[in-house]
């Protein structure tokens, strides 16, 4: 069985991502491994490794109106298996999100202090840039949530809504920057009753495009 073939098979078998597998594949055919508990030891260490976490803690500010931006960058990278998949999320200080990208219908469900709202933003995120195809962003959303261990009734209901209604939103934000609108700040009002719909007409507040 040729190198590639195993390590193949470590993947598949044990659910790391190629670089765990190819790691674990090493100690295999290193002289220093101890026989099976020296692998399993491992095999337990690259798979707790492997996983992966929401990056950045959760920093807001908002305007008067329910649009928030951010104060601190966040992220998402993705663990094994979807690594294959996936490219990791990073969303900038300053991104300006009101979870548009999600159906009217949950916005009861995704108010800023709740347990959906990370993964929210970030799908919020991939549905402006849209550097990668929609279905990836709903499908990255609906792994954000059940990383936060949001029950599985719910995250179905959320991810089958996207898939069937986010059309609009992700049509809608082309548009609008074909337009030439711009949602990442570089400058953040000082006053708390300052409107979006106002602080989005200067055009000395955001970040070059």
């Amino acid at each position: 069985m040729s190198s590639q073939t195993r390590r193949e098979l470590i993947r598949r078998v044990l659910g790391l991502s190629v670089v765990a597998a190819a790691q674990f594949e090493a100690v295999l055919a290193s002289e220093q491994h101890d026989g099976p508990e020296a692998w399993m030891n491992e095999w337990i260490r690259l798979e707790v490794e492997d996983k992966k976490t929401p990056v950045g803690t959760l920093h807001v500010s908002r305007f008067v109106e329910p649009v928030w931006f951010l104060t601190r960058s966040i992220g998402w990278s993705p663990g094994s298996p979807d690594a294959i998949r996936f490219q990791p999320v990073t969303v900038p200080v300053g991104f300006i999100t009101d979870l548009a990208s999600i159906p009217r219908l949950f916005w009861s469900l995704l108010s800023p202090v709740g347990e959906y709202t990370y993964p929210a933003i970030i799908h919020d995120y991939l549905y402006w840039i849209q550097d990668r195809p929609r279905e990836d962003a709903d499908a990255i959303l609906r792994i954000g949530m059940q990383e936060f261990g949001i029950d599985g009734t719910t995250v179905a209901a959320i991810y089958s809504a996207v898939r069937a209604a986010g059309g609009g939103a992700w049509n809608s934000n082309a548009e609008l920057k074909r337009q030439g609108e711009r949602r990442i700040l570089r400058v953040f009002p000082a006053d708390p009753r300052t409107r979006w719909e106002d602080w989005k007409k200067r055009s000395d507040v955001f970040e070059p495009q």
